[in-house]
């Protein structure tokens, strides 16, 4: 079903075209990921999407009564709130239908058979329904651990720092769920062990969603359709970011030779995600079927949970640092190393080398310790204990605020201090145009002022300079924050050809897989390991491992208690009664079932018969028996539910 349909639409700023003649359509159950260029008018189009921006020509057609909502850069609270108070603040609406569901409940008992009090209580339902506010409580407190928003809920809000702010207002949106939701960036501010919570919440809530990322294992988990933003026009391709890549491949290759240099680009990270990535994603999803079917033969046998545990855990092991030694050229020696700040123990009593050649990706929590580490190797913090031998060797630093910017120079003074127009870059001498079109400059950029670029553009052109420079080893604090795709790509571009030493910051996992050999984890109270395998590899065993633990811990306490001598007077857990609703529930839901299996087992044949998809189109059918598997799940879901409840109450 459409929910929001652009028409002919297009947007100017002067004479500058930034959409032009565009049809943008969203259909319930979609997730929608919009790519681009930095300018390209990605935030423009998600605007006109929400309903906040004007446009000069074209039409903008919504569902009746649409619910859209945008997580904003900047969130407002109101004045002396506390974190919880914020997060609640949102959630007015939800709380009141739940509150009159109980008293339409409540009436109903009495009165059943009345019309107007069962067509409010079937509102109300379908309400809370939409919004899955059942159990809202427990997702609150879930969002408050996931988000690591627990320890300051009853802190004021206006006390945290600007990413914490943001988590706090995007934890209130999702619990809102509304209609359609918009994002840009969701992802910026989270680390990795929260972004793979959103992908969960994301996909299991069924939201439809649209969204501007640079994270491209996000994109590829949640997207159903990519947009890319071109030259004032939208290009629709299916699926996440592999799928994008493997059809804008085939579509640059139609197209002229002054595509050539992209089409490289494209092509070697194609090649990177095909032989890379899809392995690892096929064992994971191997993985991810071991556990389904340990959760049913445990039940018999809760041994063999121990057994799984300790397997990965062999597993990990193996990543450790490898056996022999390595003839590189030493640049740092750390032994013994501990820091400690307000009282937080970062690191404790931590060894280890920095060889010439490393490739080294620093990870962990939010607040970890990783950018003080990078500090520390600097040596613009000195540790609480430990010794660092430093070799001679020259270090190149790209920090997040772009300490090596002067914002009165503009480009040509930045890149030629002492006149000229030519650079080095890397032993290569070349022209400062055609150095910065590498970094997607045009020429009448080159005499802007930095203070009037925009964060992204700052960002390339501190990354740009950094490769100007003769170094010998890289140390870079979250290089791809404000990049878009192509200049990340770029980014990895060079990195892979410079010859030193690179030590890194990150969150995006797909950037750290692509460059990083070796991962150094802040597992926290101090703790730092190092692994030699794939970042998105490593989370994946630790999410198993967390899994496992979980899965432990439930069957000793299903485990009958060993007998004793007490008397016979054990408090019986309380009977929790099916509600009206819920017993409604039970004897519909089968029927719903069997008729969503039916209609999934018919477009699934329809999508095997050329005859039949050629009526409506592929991605029409696919898209609809996406949508329609979803609400299977869903109901499925909520029926097996149903019955442990209703199975406990007999109890």
């Amino acid at each position: 079903m459409a929910l929001i349909d652009l028409l002919s639409l297009s947007k100017h700023y002067e004479a500058q075209k930034i959409l032009t003649q565009i049809d943008f359509h969203l259909n319930e159950g979609e997730r929608i990921c919009i790519v681009g260029k930095n300018g390209s008018g990605k935030s423009t189009l998600l605007k006109i999407v929400q309903g906040i921006l004007d446009f000069d020509e074209g039409e903008r057609i919504t569902r009746q009564d649409l619910e859209v909502k945008m997580l904003a850069q900047q969130p407002h609270f109101r004045a002396g709130i506390n974190v919880r108070e914020a997060i609640m603040d949102g959630l007015v609406e939800i709380r009141h239908a739940q509150e009159r569901y109980e008293v339409l409940n409540a009436q109903l008992m009495e009165d059943f058979e009345n019309p107007k009090l069962l067509e409010e209580h079937a509102k109300v339902c379908a309400y809370l329904d939409h919004h899955n506010a059942w159990n809202l409580d427990d997702k609150i407190e879930r969002i408050l651990q996931e988000f690591d928003l627990k320890m300051f809920e009853d802190k004021s809000v206006h006390l945290l720092s600007g990413g914490e702010q943001r988590r706090v207002a995007f934890a209130s949106l999702l619990l809102q769920k509304p209609d359609v939701l918009l994002l840009d960036e969701p992802t910026n501010h989270l680390d990795v062990y929260m972004v793979s919570f959103l992908e969960e919440l994301l996909l299991k809530e069924n939201f439809t969603l649209v969204f501007i990322s640079h994270d491209r294992y996000f994109i590829d988990q949640i997207a159903t359709r990519t947009i890319e933003v071109e030259d004032a026009k939208v290009t629709n391709f299916s699926g996440g970011y592999s799928s994008y890549l493997a059809q804008k491949e085939i579509m640059l290759s139609n197209m002229q030779k002054e595509h050539e240099n992209l089409l490289r680009v494209l092509r070697r990270e194609n090649e990177w995600y095909s032989q890379g990535v899809r392995a690892r994603l096929k064992r994971n999803e191997g993985r991810k079927a071991r556990l389904m079917d340990l959760r049913q033969k445990s039940k018999s046998n809760p041994t063999l949970i121990r057994k799984v545990s300790l397997q990965l855990e062999r597993e990990q092991k193996h990543f450790m640092r490898p056996e022999g030694v390595n003839k590189q050229k030493m640049l740092f020696e750390i032994e013994h190393l501990s820091m400690q700040l307000g009282g937080k123990k970062l690191i404790d009593n931590f060894s280890f080398r920095i060889l010439q050649k490393d490739v080294i990706a620093v990870v962990g929590h939010n607040g970890s310790g990783k950018s003080t580490l990078l500090r520390i190797l600097l040596g613009r913090l000195k540790p609480t204990s430990g010794t660092i031998k430093q070799g001679e060797f020259v270090i190149g630093y790209f920090d997040q605020h772009r300490e090596m910017l002067d914002d009165s120079k503009n480009l040509m003074e930045t890149f030629c201090p002492n006149g000229g127009d030519r650079v080095d870059v890397q032993g290569t001498n070349m022209h400062v145009f055609g150095y910065l079109k590498n970094f997607l400059f045009p020429k009448e950029d080159l005499d802007k002022k930095i203070g009037v670029l925009s964060g992204g553009e700052k960002n390339r052109v501190a990354l740009a300079l950094l490769f100007t420079k003769k170094v010998d080893c890289l140390i870079l604090d979250e290089p791809t924050n404000d990049l878009d795709i192509p200049t990340i790509n770029i980014l990895e571009e060079k990195l892979q050809n410079f010859s030193g030493a690179i030590i890194m910051v990150s969150h995006d996992r797909y950037f750290i897989d692509k460059i990083a050999s070796k991962l150094l984890i802040f597992k926290g109270n101090g703790v730092l390991e190092e692994r030699y395998q794939a970042y998105s590899e490593y989370l994946e065993i630790e999410k198993e491992l967390k899994e496992l633990a979980l899965m432990e811990a439930e069957s000793a306490q299903s485990m009958p208690a060993p007998s004793t001598s007490v008397a016979p007077t054990t408090v019986q857990k309380a009977k929790t009664k099916l509600s009206f609703t819920e017993l409604h529930a039970l004897k519909t839901l089968p029927i719903e079932i069997e008729k969503l299996e039916g209609d999934v087992a018919k477009l699934t044949l329809c999508l095997s018969d050329p005859n039949c998809y050629a009526q409506k189109g592929l991605s029409t059918l696919a898209q609809e028996l996406q949508t329609l598997q979803a609400h299977l799940d869903e109901k499925s879901e909520y029926y097996l539910e149903l019955l442990e409840k209703e199975e406990a109450s007999l109890a």
